[in-house]
């Protein structure tokens, strides 16, 4: 009884530790940076796009709709590309592309550890890129960014990988709520698809990272939502059958986006010329469209806003969803600097809105709203961060239900349409694979007891080596079932173990008839203990290297109950692929299954 209420008291829903409180205070400077960050970046789109635009110098986005250029618009987005050209050859290749895969890319196969420049190049490249009429959006930059602020900031303290993951993603959740005014958004963000796990380690200290952002938001920039609407009334169960379908018709839209920006940037690949060029060419193909309709340039905030309260409609949506899709995917596909995020709000919401307008119920407004959330949780495959952004976003909390309802249904039909998501893709073509199904380790459920071998065979520790090698060379199944073999004294009591590399060291260091088992093997034992989880053993197994733990007692630690090895280990997870695989009726007793089982 005294040993299972000392298990008890190690084991816990969590692992976390006293060491979140270290996270927690390094978070809240992260937080400050971030709000910092994401207001010089807007300050210096803003300054940009007033310039190239409207020649003045104003902090004041306004629509590039009314630009003052003419047939001259087309010369912008080449000459900004061309700048940021010249500073990804000659500065850091990291700064090409929509910044989130490099984000993932950092913290998955680069120890969370990003260089100062790439924290100083992604944000001018990004708001040249957006302020000379790139169709992109401040998200992916300002995630890349504050994950580069974050990560410099932890690198000035002796912090473990995992650490300096959870700040860099606190810098990359601050960034987006400070820009969006949507805490609750990035902290899911952070979730779903940076953090690649659920602890209270790392979801607390970015949460209050991203909490940090947005109240220092309402001084430096303003408050929220940014893009108000009247609240729906309460919705019932045709609006919910009607987001249903504008979600699955996102989610075809948001295979069909991946497929066309892959399609350009394979297209990109074969061209002859270094890939420096390659967003000066995009821009070219930007700058007509713009052209053409101006709406496509820039980040559009005030579209978002004006599909959101229902003020565009018919064939305005439509060319605007073609365009923008179009000039966003070639200018994606030649590696120029810019985020995801405001295009998907653009093409979703016009999708919505226009499918929406042959609803019987609801406004285009609301199915504008729930075509974002779609193409943003589909696209991205993030769908709670996709149905609380647009929350935020709006405030229109009647809205919910139907944004729920959308964004996994978009959700539902990339992951049976396409393997990959158009941000996890980018890495796949360099060699990565990232998995994105959260779920705890089998290793943490199981207990010892559950895979060990029962009473394991001890044989005397003044056993001669010579005898104890011709046992094995007979194949003397109670010596050859295992590679070690646990050796106890004239009481029973476990006092080693040996290998059969401890036997073949043995006899080339020494011939000695007179050697014994016990002085060829080991005496320093790692132990394990029944009700312990198998995750804490398999880690002990790791830390010193070694494929097999004597089991004991915890009230006694010579006293043998089991024998753990590698093929117990391995055991457990053909358990686990067992039961996602193997298929049977139900209603059977739980004695029955187990007879099966067994």
């Amino acid at each position: 009884m005294s040993g299972r209420k000392t298990s008890q008291t190690l084991l816990g829903d969590f692992r976390t530790d006293r060491r979140m409180l270290v996270l927690v205070a390094l978070a809240l400077p992260v937080g400050v940076i971030s709000a910092l960050v994401a207001k010089a970046l807007l300050w210096l789109i803003a300054e940009i796009t007033n310039l190239v635009f409207f020649q003045r110098f104003s902090p004041v986005l306004g629509s590039l709709e009314h630009n003052h250029l003419g047939a001259w618009v087309i010369l912008a987005p080449v000459a900004g590309a061309l700048i940021i050209g010249l500073m990804a050859r000659y500065g850091s290749e990291k700064i090409r592309g929509h910044g989130i895969p490099e984000a993932l890319e950092a913290i998955l196969l680069g120890g969370s550890l990003i260089q100062p420049k790439v924290a100083l190049l992604k944000p001018i490249s990004s708001a040249i890129s957006i302020g000379t009429g790139g169709p992109f959006g401040a998200e992916g930059p300002i995630i890349m960014t504050g994950g580069a602020f974050g990560s410099i900031f932890a690198q000035l303290f002796h912090l473990s990988s995992a650490e300096r993951k959870t700040l860099l993603v606190a810098g990359a959740a601050g960034g987006m709520s400070a820009v969006f005014a949507s805490p609750i958004a990035a902290t899911l963000l952070a979730v779903e698809l940076l953090l690649f796990e659920w602890r209270p380690r790392s979801f607390i200290p970015v949460t209050v990272a991203s909490v940090v952002a947005w109240l220092l938001r309402i001084p430096l920039i303003g408050a929220g939502p940014i893009f108000p609407v009247t609240p729906h009334a309460s919705l019932g169960a045709s609006e919910i059958g009607i987001a249903c379908a504008i979600g699955i018709a996102a989610g075809f839209g948001s295979g069909l986006l991946t497929v066309i920006v892959y399609f350009c940037e394979d297209v990109f690949l074969k061209l002859p010329i270094h890939w420096m060029w390659w967003p000066a060419i995009g821009a070219v193909f930007v700058g007509f469209g713009g052209w053409i309709d101006p709406r496509v340039l820039g980040v559009g905030y005030e579209l978002i806003h004006g599909m959101l309260r229902g003020e565009i409609l018919g064939a305005a949506l439509i060319g605007l969803m073609i365009g923008k899709a179009v000039v966003w995917s070639i200018a994606l596909g030649s590696g120029t600097s810019g985020g995801v995020l405001a295009p998907l709000l653009i093409i979703g919401g016009a999708l919505g809105a226009g499918l929406g307008k042959f609803a019987p119920v609801g406004d285009v407004g609301l199915w504008a709203m729930v075509g974002m959330a779609a193409m943003m949780g589909g696209t991205m495959r993030s769908p709670l961060t996709g149905m609380f952004f647009l929350l935020e976003l709006t405030r229109d909390i009647n809205a919910l239900p139907a944004l729920l309802c959308g964004s996994v249904a978009g959700l539902a039909v990339t992951v049976l349409l396409m393997k990959r998501s158009i941000l996890t893709e980018k890495l796949a073509r360099r060699g990565q694979h990232i998995a994105r199904e959260y779920s705890v380790d089998i290793l943490e459920l199981m207990r010892v007891r559950d895979v060990m071998e029962a009473d394991p065979p001890l044989i005397p520790e003044t056993t001669p080596l010579p005898r104890f090698a011709a046992r094995i060379a007979s194949g003397d199944p109670l010596i050859c079932s295992h590679q070690g073999t646990l050796l106890a004294n004239e009481k029973g009591e476990l006092t080693g173990i040996v290998t059969r590399g401890d036997v073949v060291r043995a006899f080339d260091r020494s011939h000695d008839e007179t050697l014994t088992v016990l002085a060829a093997g080991s005496t320093n034992l790692r132990v394990a203990y029944p009700d312990e989880t198998l995750h804490d053993a398999v880690a002990r197994m790791l830390r010193h290297d070694i494929g097999r733990l004597p089991v004991v007692e915890r009230a006694n630690e010579k006293k043998v109950v089991g024998y753990l090895g590698r093929s117990s280990i391995l055991a457990a997870r053909e358990r686990y692929h067992r039961e996602e695989d193997v298929r049977a009726r139900g209603f059977r007793s739980p004695e029955k299954s187990l007879a099966q089982k067994v």
